[in-house]
C-alpha cells in the first residue's frame, strides 16, 4: 500500500489526477500528437500518426521498468521513446521516423505539465463552481440574519451571515477567474528540441509546433520557454490562490463551530465526524481536511518559485525540482476544491444561537453607533469618551451598556441634553439598526457572481 491509497480518500479527492498514471498517459498523447503533426507536415510517412496513436495507451507499459530506467537519463522520456517505438507493429515500422521528432525530453514532459494541468483544472474549475454556487444560496438566504462581527477573535460591530457568505463567494469567483485565465491562455506545448531552436527539423520547426499545439488543444507561445518558467508559477500560484479562498471558508466554519459558538455545523453525514475517544464529538471534518489539503500549498508555490530560475538553455535541477510539487498542488487543490463544494453544501446555520452570541455581548458591539449617534450634540472626542467610560462601566459591571450609560447620573445627563431617552438608546443598540452597506455589498457579491457564470458559460458554449 501507498501513501496516497491510505491517505487518498481525504488529499486525493475529486477528479484532479496528477498521478504518475495521468502523466504517462499525457507524455503519450504528447509524443502521438508529435506523430500526427510530423505526418501533416510532410516528415513521416502516411498512416505514422494513426499507427503511433494506437499504441500511445499508458496500459501498454510497464511504469515500473520506465521509473527504474528514468535513473539512467534523468528522466523518463528516453526509456518511453524507445518502449514506444517498439510497440509500434512490424507493418507500421516507417512510422518509427515520427516518434519524438525534433523533440528532446524537456518538450515531452513540459508538454505533459500542461495536459495533466488542463485536465485537473477543468475538474477542479467544475468544483470551484460547484461551491461558488452553494455560497451564493447561503448569501441569499441569510442576507438579513444578522450575527457578530469578529476582529482579533473578539465580537466587533455586527455583520450578516450573508456577507460572510458573500465574502466567501467572492474570493471563490476570482480564484475561480485566475484559475481559468491560466487554464485558457497559458497552457501553452513545449517544442524547442536540443537548445530551443528546433535545428533538427530545419525550416519545419515552427509548423510542426503549431501543428502540434492544434493536435493537443493547448497554446501556441511565441517561442520555447524551457527556462522561462513563468506558466508554471503562474499556474501555482492560480492554485494557491484556490487553496487560499478556500482554506478561509473552512477557518472560518471550523471558528463558527465550536462548542461555545455553535453558530455554524457541518452536515451530518454518514457518520463522519465522530470522534474514536469521545461518542459526543461531531468534528468538522470536511473543513479540517480542506485546512489540511490548503495548507501545504504555500511550501509547494515556494518550493515552484525557487525553481523557476534556470540557467542558460536547460536547467540543471530546477526543472527536475518541479515535476512532485506541481503534481502535489494540482491533486491537493482538486481535493480542496471538492472538500469546499462537499463543505458548502450541507453547511447548517443557526440564526437563533448568532443572535444569542451577539445579545450575550449586552449591546457593547454598538458602542460605536452610540458615539455616534451623540457625536452632533457632544462633538465626536467628547462622545467617544463617554460612551467608552459606559463600555467599561458595563463589562466590569456585567450590566447591558444602555443601563451603564442611563444609571449614571452624567451619562444620563449629557443623554437629556442631547435630547436622547431610552428608546433612542434601545434603538441605536439594536444590531439592524448598524448593518452599514451590508445588504448592499451581499447584492453586488451576488451580481457579479451571476455575471461571472454568465460570461464563463459563453466562453464555454453550448
Amino acid at each position: 500500500m501507498t501513501g496516497l491509497e491510505l491517505f487518498g480518500g481525504l488529499f486525493g479527492r475529486g477528479g484532479a489526477d496528477a498521478g504518475d498514471r495521468a502523466w504517462l498517459q499525457a507524455m503519450l498523447d504528447a509524443e502521438a500528437a508529435l506523430a500526427r503533426a510530423a505526418e501533416r507536415a510532410g516528415l513521416a510517412p502516411p498512416g505514422s500518426g494513426a499507427a503511433v496513436t494506437a499504441v500511445a495507451r499508458a496500459e501498454l507499459f510497464d511504469g515500473a521498468a520506465l521509473a527504474r530506467q528514468a535513473a539512467q537519463a534523468g528522466n523518463p522520456v528516453p526509456a518511453l521513446v524507445r518502449a514506444l517505438t517498439a510497440a509500434l507493429p512490424a507493418e507500421a515500422a516507417g512510422a518509427a521516423q515520427a516518434v519524438h521528432a525534433g523533440a528532446t525530453s524537456q518538450d515531452i514532459i513540459d508538454t505533459a505539465a500542461m495536459l495533466v494541468a488542463a485536465r485537473s483544472t477543468g475538474a477542479i474549475l467544475s468544483d470551484l463552481a460547484t461551491a461558488a454556487g452553494h455560497a451564493a444560496r447561503l448569501a441569499g438566504e441569510h442576507a438579513g440574519t444578522v450575527m457578530a462581527g469578529r476582529t482579533l477573535l473578539q465580537q466587533a460591530v455586527p455583520v450578516t451571515f450573508g456577507l460572510v457568505a458573500a465574502g466567501w463567494l467572492t474570493a471563490i469567483d476570482e480564484a475561480r477567474a485566475g484559475l481559468h485565465r491560466v487554464r485558457t491562455q497559458r497552457l501553452a506545448v513545449q517544442f524547442g528540441g536540443a537548445a530551443g531552436t528546433l535545428a533538427s527539423l530545419g525550416r519545419s520547426g515552427p509548423a510542426i509546433a503549431e501543428l502540434l499545439a492544434e493536435e493537443l488543444g493547448l497554446a501556441v507561445p511565441v517561442l520555447p520557454w524551457h527556462t522561462d518558467r513563468l506558466r508554471i508559477l503562474e499556474l501555482a500560484a492560480a492554485l494557491a490562490g484556490a487553496c487560499a479562498a478556500l482554506g478561509k471558508v473552512a477557518r472560518d466554519v471550523t471558528l463558527l463551530a465550536q462548542t461555545e459558538v455553535g453558530e455554524a455545523a457541518e452536515a451530518l453525514a454518514g457518520g463522519r465526524g465522530g470522534s474514536s475517544a469521545m461518542p459526543h464529538k461531531q468534528n468538522p471534518v470536511a473543513s479540517v481536511v480542506l485546512l489540511g489539503c490548503a495548507k501545504r500549498a504555500p511550501g509547494l508555490l515556494g518550493t515552484l518559485a525557487a525553481a523557476a530560475e534556470q540557467e542558460h538553455q536547460r536547467a540543471a535541477g530546477a526543472w527536475h525540482a518541479e515535476w512532485e510539487p506541481l503534481s502535489d498542488l494540482l491533486r491537493l487543490t482538486g481535493s480542496a476544491a471538492a472538500w469546499g463544494a462537499d463543505l458548502l453544501s450541507g453547511l447548517r446555520v443557526d440564526e437563533a444561537r448568532m443572535r444569542a452570541n451577539l445579545a450575550s455581548a449586552r449591546g457593547l458591539p454598538l458602542a460605536e453607533n452610540l458615539a455616534a449617534l451623540l457625536a452632533p450634540a457632544l462633538g465626536r472626542l467628547a462622545a467617544h469618551d463617554l460612551v467608552a467610560a459606559a463600555s467599561r462601566r458595563a463589562a466590569l459591571g456585567r450590566t447591558g451598556l444602555a443601563e451603564a450609560l442611563l444609571d449614571d447620573e452624567d451619562a444620563a445627563a449629557a443623554l437629556r441634553g442631547a435630547g436622547l431617552g431610552r428608546e433612542q438608546v434601545e434603538a441605536a443598540l439594536r444590531p439592524e439598526s448598524y448593518l452599514g452597506a451590508a445588504a448592499e455589498f451581499t447584492r453586488r457579491a451576488l451580481a457579479a457572481h451571476a455575471e461571472r457564470d454568465a460570461a464563463l458559460a459563453r466562453v464555454a458554449g453550448p
